[in-house]
């Protein structure tokens, strides 16, 4: 049985059968999400990005063994309040929730799992120090590490945030999982700090030099703000800082998309490979 569980030309990125899995304490912490009144109506252009914000450039080999293989294949969303769903008005409306339920659209023949470990508040730091027992203990054929918007807002040190994101990404290199950063949300109480760009920077310069994918939400945040002439009041909760359900939905959906086609990108060139 499947387990129902768990910009804009700044930074250009590196180019949902219904299981998602959701941290065991998820339920307890439902008040800290945002009540359901305080969702704003949905834009009037639906969920939209140009085809190169979304894009993932780097292939996910593991992902894509596992589905051409029709092999069970298990994610695990790690991150900080945006990653738990703060600003959802549930548990269900968080990122890696609505992620389950898009990618097994996409892949309706496949087992899917989404194991959604936010935890509020924590910054970099913070997430390698529960890595063994928060991502490595569970296998992931994925990690989807959120990262960056906290440093930003406590004002970790470029340097420090730099050296930190690179040890973590050794040590998931280490465990042979395909790895997609996120970057920070596009928020007014992101922006305002002088740090936001210089860690969007950051993020993106890395994962380039350590051929990492990247999922480039500030920059699709941007897009819509910027671009699409969005309020932030359509996709940004009332504490001006977290996503809501629209948006956490819009972004599951764009890197459904994304890890969908990264993964059968590999298997068709394989495929390929093979009839010559």
């Amino acid at each position: 049985m499947k387990a129902l569980t768990q910009g804009l030309m700044k930074g250009l990125p590196h180019f949902f059968r219904f299981g998602t899995a959701l941290i065991a304490a998820a339920a307890a912490a439902t008040t800290a999400l945002a009540p359901a009144h305080a969702q704003s109506t949905a834009p009037a252009i639906g969920c939209v990005a140009p085809a190169e914000l979304v894009r993932l450039e780097n292939p996910l080999a593991r992902v894509a063994l596992r589905v051409s293989s029709g092999q069970p294949l298990k994610i695990v969303a790690i991150g900080s309040s945006s990653t738990f769903g703060a600003g959802a008005s549930s548990p269900a409306w968080s990122y890696p929730s609505r992620l389950a339920v898009e990618l097994q659209s996409l892949f309706p023949n496949l087992s899917i799992t989404v194991v959604n470990r936010g935890v509020n508040g924590e910054t970099t730091s913070e997430m390698l120090a529960r890595f063994n027992r928060d991502v490595f203990a569970e296998s992931p054929d994925l990690v989807l590490w959120q990262v960056g918007s906290n440093a930003v807002l406590h004002g970790v040190p470029v340097e420090q945030a730099s050296a930190l994101l690179r040890e973590g990404l050794k040590r998931m290199r280490a465990a042979d999982t395909d790895v997609v950063l996120i970057n920070p949300q596009y928020a007014p109480k992101v922006i305002a700090k002088y740090a936001a760009d210089q860690m969007v920077d950051l993020i993106d310069s890395t994962a380039r030099e350590t051929r990492v994918d990247l999922f480039e939400r500030f920059a699709v945040m941007r897009y819509w703000r910027v671009t699409r002439d969005i309020p932030f009041s359509s996709f940004v909760s009332p504490d001006e800082l977290h996503m809501n359900d629209w948006s956490y939905g819009c972004i599951a959906k764009l890197l459904a998309g994304a890890i969908h086609e990264a993964a059968t990108r590999v298997t068709v060139t394989a495929t390929a490979r093979v009839r010559r």
